[in-house]
């Protein structure tokens, strides 16, 4: 058994705090930046378009995944303190509301300003996903969102006196191996605008819905609630490559 012992600050200045998981974000953001200003000539992007995008990207993952932790994880905690709803530095950002309000505020920029969405998000979808892989590290950092208890010889004991299997770290390695996959596929085929992102969608929710058998959460009919989002996210990918890309893949396969 390992024992966790990671200080989650990074450093402080007094009593401001600069911790492992608000840096990721920060990051995650940078990244997304540094990448758009390189390629935004490709993108139909302007220098300003480039800053407007990501103060809606920026409100759509803050809101939205707020939003949802709120809605499907908390939701008598807060009504009991509403005040608490803009307590975000305590935590409480959930995985599927940021995907959600990043998706509708990449749709609601792309339609504003008459640019592609699929190109937008296939373009979007792998420097996102290295940057959730790097927030499950800082979760790990945080020792938060544990595992279940294990004897597997890798364990962590994160304070709590049990050995749990580090669900983080397994969120991570699978995030970073479909960032491998997706890069692959993009370097070396021409699928159809939008497929790209949604072949992540459904790799997230497959990968999202396996590994949350190893996460100690609440369960609902057997199912944690974020396997229950990632089936919906299955289900709505599936059907939409299947309708739209079918002939597409058999083309570049054939190829």
């Amino acid at each position: 058994m390992l024992n966790f012992s990671i200080d989650p600050v990074l450093f402080s200045l007094g009593p401001i705090e600069i911790r492992y998981y608000g840096l990721v974000y920060v990051l995650g953001f940078i990244l997304v930046t540094f990448l758009l200003l390189k390629y935004r000539d490709k993108l139909s992007l302007s220098k300003d378009g480039v800053y407007d995008l990501i103060y809606f990207l920026m409100l759509g993952v803050l809101i939205g995944s707020r939003l949802f932790h709120i809605i499907f994880w908390e939701p008598s905690y807060y009504l009991s303190q509403p005040w608490k709803i803009f307590f975000i530095w305590e935590g409480g950002m959930s995985f599927h509301g940021g995907l959600v309000g990043t998706i509708l505020a990449g749709y609601l920029f792309s339609k504003k300003n008459k640019i592609s969405f699929y190109k937008l998000a296939d373009f979007l979808i792998i420097p996102s996903l290295i940057a959730l892989a790097f927030g499950r590290i800082a979760n790990f950092i945080n020792g938060e969102l544990v595992g279940t208890i294990t004897s597997v010889p890798w364990c962590f004991n994160f304070g709590d006196g049990f050995c749990r299997h580090p669900y983080q770290l397994y969120s991570a390695i699978k995030r970073f191996t479909f960032v491998g996959i997706l890069i692959y596929l993009q370097k070396n085929y021409n699928f159809k605008e939008g497929f790209i992102f949604w072949l992540a969608i459904l790799l997230m929710g497959l990968g999202r819905f396996s590994i949350d058998f190893f996460r100690d959460e609440m369960v609902y009919l057997s199912l944690t609630m974020g396997q229950w989002l990632s089936l919906v996210m299955v289900v709505v990918s599936a059907i939409i490559i299947l309708k739209y890309y079918s002939k597409n893949i058999l083309l570049e396969r054939n190829l």
